[in-house]
């Protein structure tokens, strides 16, 4: 039996094809990391991007969530720019800072540093998820990819931003090249996701972080088409697909448009209002604004009811989660407890 077919009644695929469930499922956006003493432990004196190569760490970093809060859905550990690293990109991840890319992308000739991503390129990853699948048997184990337009950010930027003032220039003054590196993106996100669905990811996220930062025309011009060809591209496999980004609330029909499955709401929209917004036929998943779990767990329950009354009203499948990643320092048996929670709370 495929690790596909393994997963396929789960509650988590079950709820991102917006079937019945025995209860609503619940992962973490960065469940595996800094909040985990555990974590903190493995990782101690390894680089980041060098723990994104080494299988054993994948699957180690990767399993420690789904052991310790009863998750329903392990995601696979990595970086959004390990599959530029992997075509040569000069880039690091510097402690405090994020991503810093040596040379930035500016020009048309800059593109041509952007080959093909291949297989080969990444065979840490097909080992890896083909660890993680035989240990998590019937939990699934989400795919993980940045989008083009938060990776051509980086790119252009050199690093994290605030204002995305180079990228815009880009976008904006040259729109051709705009359109030539983020379908370049788009081509190397695709074969990134086509390995771990091949080795058994059994649903993939695709994540654009920065999206927020852009108003809805400049969205369906400038980055719609490059994040559809990535949806399209991986339809084939009939895996859920996930699309998420933060500060999107006035972006949400559009993401769902590009090719979601299941639409990422952060907190600041109410499942219920969210689902008017993204429109029938796609599953949601969030959006627990991530500040609640350092609140008492009594405080933490009644903000957690309130999110599943509201996906409750919005009527559609739900997948519970955070609107953004676990912060570093929350304590992690709040997320246990929330798991224990919600799986009480919903059941049926």
């Amino acid at each position: 039996m495929s690790a596909h077919q393994k997963t396929a009644d789960s509650p988590f695929v079950r709820a991102c094809r917006s079937e019945p469930v025995p209860h609503t499922p619940v992962w973490f956006m960065r469940q595996a990391g800094r909040s985990l003493p555990e974590y903190l432990k493995v990782r101690e004196g390894v680089p980041m991007l060098e723990s994104c190569t080494r299988p054993d760490l994948i699957t180690e970093i990767t399993l420690q969530p789904v052991r310790r809060h009863h998750v329903d859905a392990a995601i696979y550990f990595s970086d959004i720019v390990v599959p530029l690293r992997a075509i040569g990109i000069d880039l690091d991840i510097k402690p405090g800072v994020g991503p810093v890319v040596a040379e930035p992308l500016r020009t048309r000739a800059d593109l041509s540093r952007l080959r093909p991503l291949e297989p080969g390129d990444v065979p840490y990853v097909t080992e890896a998820v083909g660890m993680l699948t035989d240990e998590l048997g019937e939990t699934p184990l989400i795919g993980f990819a940045g989008a083009p337009f938060t990776l051509a950010s980086y790119l252009i930027e050199g690093g994290p931003s605030r204002t995305y003032e180079r990228t815009k220039a880009m976008m904006y003054g040259e729109p051709e090249l705009w359109a030539d590196l983020t379908d370049r993106l788009a081509d190397m996100t695709v074969a990134f996701l086509k390995v771990q669905i091949e080795a058994g990811a059994s649903a993939v996220q695709l994540f654009d972080s920065w999206a927020g930062a852009l108003a809805p025309a400049d969205y369906r011009r400038y980055v719609m088409p490059a994040s559809a060809k990535v949806f399209d591209a991986v339809a084939g496999y009939g895996v859920p697909r996930i699309h998420f980004g933060v500060g999107t609330g006035e972006l949400l029909g559009l993401m769902g448009e590009a090719g979601a499955d299941v639409v990422g709401v952060d907190w600041r929209v109410p499942l219920d209002e969210a689902a008017r917004r993204v429109g029938p036929g796609k599953a949601l998943q969030g959006n627990l604004d991530p500040t609640v779990l350092f609140a008492p767990t009594a405080a933490v329950e009644v903000k957690a009811q309130e999110v599943l009354d509201a996906a409750a009203a919005a009527g559609t499948g739900h997948v519970f989660n955070l609107g953004h990643g676990v912060m570093p320092s929350t304590d992690p048996d709040a997320l246990t407890r929330l798991v224990e929670f919600v799986h009480k709370a919903s059941a049926v």
